[in-house]
């Protein structure tokens, strides 16, 4: 039982993020090519029905613009996927959550503050239902003084699984899933930014 508690304690204090300037390198068996491709799919990809949302959401009823800088946004991100964590970073050489959302949308000219928790102060708070590819999800890990210090942007969404990308202390920028407890926990809200 002891021993259960302290791999948890530590599984925990590993996937925390943005946090600690912990430098740890990643060896990525994806190469870049395939990674944009990948992201070129999933950005192209319908948006599934939400599980209990009652709703479908499609590309027909998202906006083109919506669609088409949210497409670029994410292809841009998961371009950086495998790229190791960096506290303040933002580019292939390391970046942290919010050096990673800054820098997608940035590459379509829209300007975020630079940290996750100023950069939940902005757009427009949605609920769950309503989320779409290119929101930012918000996150608390780990933080005594309880405030938002995480960010991932979402890439996909599959039959009401949130899929985003973010970057991590322990294993740089990476794609999670909102069903995996310790996100589903820490998860705060979501905002559009578009």
């Amino acid at each position: 039982m002891l021993k259960n508690s302290y791999i948890i304690i530590i599984a925990v204090f590993v996937l925390s993020s943005c946090g600690s300037s912990k430098q740890v390198n990643r060896n990525n068996s994806l190469e870049k090519s395939s990674r944009i491709e990948r992201g070129d799919a999933i950005a192209k990809s319908g948006t599934k029905k939400l599980s209990g949302s009652g709703i479908t959401k499609n590309e027909e009823s998202i906006d083109p613009v919506y669609a088409r800088t949210s497409s670029n946004i994410i292809t841009t991100a998961l371009s950086f996927e495998g790229t190791r964590y960096k506290y303040g970073g933002m580019d292939k050489r390391g970046m942290d959550c919010s050096g990673l959302v800054y820098t997608c949308y940035k590459s379509e000219d829209i300007e975020l503050p630079r940290s996750s928790k100023d950069m939940a102060r902005m757009g427009v708070k949605i609920t769950l239902d309503e989320i779409a590819k290119g929101d930012l999800v918000f996150f608390i890990t780990g933080n005594k003084k309880k405030t938002i210090n995480h960010v991932g942007l979402v890439v996909e969404i599959d039959n009401g699984d949130v899929k985003f990308i973010h970057s991590t202390t322990s294993l740089g920028v990476i794609i999670s899933s909102m069903e995996e407890s310790y996100w589903k926990k820490a998860f705060i809200e979501v905002r559009r930014m578009i």
